[in-house]
């Protein structure tokens, strides 16, 4: 068969190597499949198929330092999870049994106790039979920790084939944001990971949420599966009709050829190893400093980090060799000037420097303060109706007041015409069109108190480049929401003041679980802010991937879900907000606000503030387009992501209702929410419309500089 495309050159910087004990995990594979049952007489595979595909292989690449124990069973995880995906194909993706498919995945999690003494259900398949015994063989070893998190990846890794089931089943392509968010579920790297850290070390769990470890585990995923989807094209979709394929995803989002989609997931791919190289570099040291990591911990971390690395480049070998791909002359490809021999595939320095070493260059050439003219608006989709609270005029005057008593008027950052030309009230009018008149006071003081903490961070500590007061003021602003009664710090300027106000206001009515949950969503989007700064000292435009999912944080979005959630109470359950579909929509809503205030903000920030998080250019300096070129693609991604927040609406949220079996109750409050949230983006698009902020003759009007240093804007007294 004729391959659809040229296999592109691939950056692959770290030589494979090849574990020793690679006959002893082939076998030892060979025999643990029969006895569960995986081989003959399953319908799914016979031996021929386990010897062409290799696994033991595949381990002794991507795992070449363990012992011969641990490979063998690391193999049988391998073994049993591409057993899994293709039983999962053959029996319920092919006759599109979404009912069956449920109840097989239903089952699985029962047979992964976080305590093993715990009874587990008589297997009645294969992939059941080799789940218990993997888990009875794997967790003695390993914390209870590491057991929660490994237990949560598989998980996800099982029930995501759902999402791929139901996209089969309606003929739906994802758009890019969306499936590189399930790929990673669906694809299992985030698995993966756990199981380098049985084959390393363990990340030690003062760090193991922290952003950085998540951004290794993420970026190494993202490295794996985009890899995977090209060499495995043809075989998903040309033989297996896939539609969740990294190259048929872009092919049908930009409208190109299958090649030119190719090579951009290949220019992806790149990104993402290069994110991943930038963050263990600058950002793990930096963790390990601050969380004060033992010697031995930091030691642990690095050797998790290498083992990521040993992944990619021995997964890289496989694909080269394994019968399950699309490889026809890879392996001769990657020898160049005739080179041979094991682990050479990286040998070609000057097309890797030449290549990858410019786009890694293009991140930090960007020169700020560009003029660009006018913010340019395209045509909007927006299909929900915009109400406007009664409340709105008093608001805004009872928003002035409470801004001067909080001191963020007298700081040399805002002052009274900054404050007007944002006009959050319109904003929070829109969002809450039936809130109370209090409620919508509170409601304006926090997107007063978020909107100027993000204009305070980099005209304050980015003007300095002063990152440790930075993360002191970072500190403290989280200190000011306690959880219990610690009492709240002295505040020492405003926006300590306004946080300790508002949590005050907010939080009366809540219980330590919830206030936890609260102050955790305030902190991912103040520790965001010292992200951004980060970036600026570097003048580094981030990658667009890290930059879409942080764009989140810095929004607020975790902030404004939990405002919108209090009033929600215990209807829902909490695994119903945890589960994919209302990730999905709330991911959906959430970007597309932050690429609307993106399009406004252009001008605002490339010209006048020298800003390099705006999407728009995170899109002009990846793809090295002009201005009009990456606003059409941010203009067509906003679209399919409100039409992806209308399809999980109309479709998935049905389905969740009946997965969950959730109360008549539950599910009018879960209609509500959806109701919410539209109200939420008709008055986000509204308010960037209607307000000066953005508008080309008040950023004329006055400076955008940086203000005179005033003692009241330091982070301590």
């Amino acid at each position: 068969m004729t391959q659809p495309f040229v296999l592109p050159h691939f950056y692959m910087p770290y030589p494979a190597r090849l574990n020793p004990h690679l006959d002893e995990a082939r076998a030892h594979s060979t025999v643990w499949a029969r006895e569960m049952g995986m081989l003959e007489g399953s319908g799914v595979w016979e031996q021929s198929d386990l010897d062409a595909h290799d696994y033991g292989l595949l381990c002794a690449y991507t795992h070449p330092d363990c012992d011969g124990p641990a490979l063998s069973l690391i193999t049988d995880w391998y073994v049993w999870v591409f057993f899994f995906d293709d039983h999962f194909l053959e029996v319920f993706k092919r006759s599109q049994d979404r009912d069956g498919g449920k109840a097989y995945l239903d089952r699985l999690p029962l047979f992964m106790p976080l305590d093993l003494s715990a009874p587990v259900p008589k297997p009645q398949n294969p992939v059941e039979a080799g789940l218990a015994d993997l888990w009875a063989r794997t967790v003695p070893s390993m914390s209870v920790d590491w057991r929660r998190r490994f237990a949560v990846a598989t998980e996800h890794l099982l029930n995501e084939s759902m999402w791929e089931l139901s996209n089969i089943n309606e003929g739906r392509v994802s758009n890019p944001v969306e499936y590189i968010e399930m790929r990673r579920k669906v694809g299992g790297a985030p698995w993966s990971a756990g199981l380098v850290e049985y084959a390393t070390a363990e990340v030690p769990t003062p760090v193991a949420e922290s952003r950085p470890l998540r951004v290794l585990m993420e970026t190494f995923s993202d490295g794996v599966h985009l890899r995977n989807d090209l060499f495995s094209y043809q075989r998903e979709v040309e033989d297996e009709g896939e539609l969740s394929n990294g190259v048929l995803v872009l092919e049908t989002f930009f409208g190109c050829t299958t090649q030119e989609a190719a090579d951009t997931v290949n220019d992806i791919l790149t990104s993402r190893l290069h994110q991943f190289e930038h963050t263990a570099l600058t950002e793990v040291p930096s963790v390990a400093l601050d969380k004060g990591l033992t010697p031995d911990q930091v030691a642990a971390v690095a050797a998790y980090t290498r083992g990521l690395q040993d992944w990619q480049s021995g997964g890289h070998e496989w694909h080269l060799r394994s019968s399950r791909y699309m490889n026809e002359g890879a392996l001769e490809e990657s020898r160049p000037f005739g080179v041979g021999g094991f682990g050479t595939s990286a040998a070609n320095i000057g097309a890797l420097l030449a290549s990858a070493g410019a786009e890694r260059l293009r991140a930090y050439t960007h020169v700020p303060y560009q003029k660009v003219g006018p913010s340019l608006l395209p045509d909007f989709y927006m299909p929900f109706g915009l109400t406007l609270s009664p409340h709105l005029d008093a608001a805004r005057s009872r928003l002035v007041d409470w801004s001067h008593s909080m001191g963020i008027l007298q700081e040399g950052v805002w002052d009274e015409d900054k404050l007007a030309a944002a006009d959050l009230p319109l904003c929070a009018a829109g969002i809450h069109p039936d809130a109370t008149a209090d409620a919508l006071d509170l409601s304006s003081a926090w997107l007063a108190w978020g909107t100027y903490g993000d204009d305070y961070y980099p005209l304050v500590f980015g003007h300095r480049r002063d990152l440790a007061a930075a993360r002191l003021c970072t500190e403290r602003l989280s200190a000011c929401m306690p959880i219990e009664s610690e009492g709240f710090p002295v505040p020492v300027n405003g926006m300590e003041r306004g946080l300790i106000d508002l949590w005050q206001r907010t939080t009366v009515g809540m219980n330590p679980d919830q206030r936890r949950t609260f102050r955790a969503a305030v902190d991912v989007m103040t520790e965001s802010w010292v992200w951004e700064l980060l970036n600026q000292i570097q003048n580094r435009v981030p990658d667009p991937i890290d930059y879409l999912e942080m764009r989140r944080a810095t929004f607020g979005a975790d902030l404004t879900m939990s405002l919108c959630r209090i009033g929600h109470g215990r209807a829902v359950p909490p695994e119903v907000y945890r589960s994919g579909p209302v990730r999905s929509l709330e991911n959906a809503a959430v970007d597309y606000a932050c690429l609307i205030n993106d399009v406004f903000s252009y001008q605002k920030e490339i010209e006048y503030e020298g800003e390099i998080h705006n999407g728009i250019l995170v899109v002009q300096n990846f793809f090295g387009c002009d201005y009009p070129t990456a606003l059409g693609i941010i203009h067509d991604l906003m679209t399919q992501r409100m039409q992806q927040f209308e399809h999980v609406a109309a479709h998935e949220f049905p389905v969740l209702y009946e997965d969950f079996k959730l109360t008549e109750e539950a599910r009018a409050t879960m209609d509500g929410y959806v109701a919410e949230l539209r109200n939420w983006l008709s008055g986000i698009l509204n308010w960037h419309r209607e307000v000066p902020r953005y508008k080309s003759d008040h950023l004329a009007s006055r400076s955008h500089g940086f203000l005179p240093d005033r003692s009241s804007v330091l982070p301590i007294g």
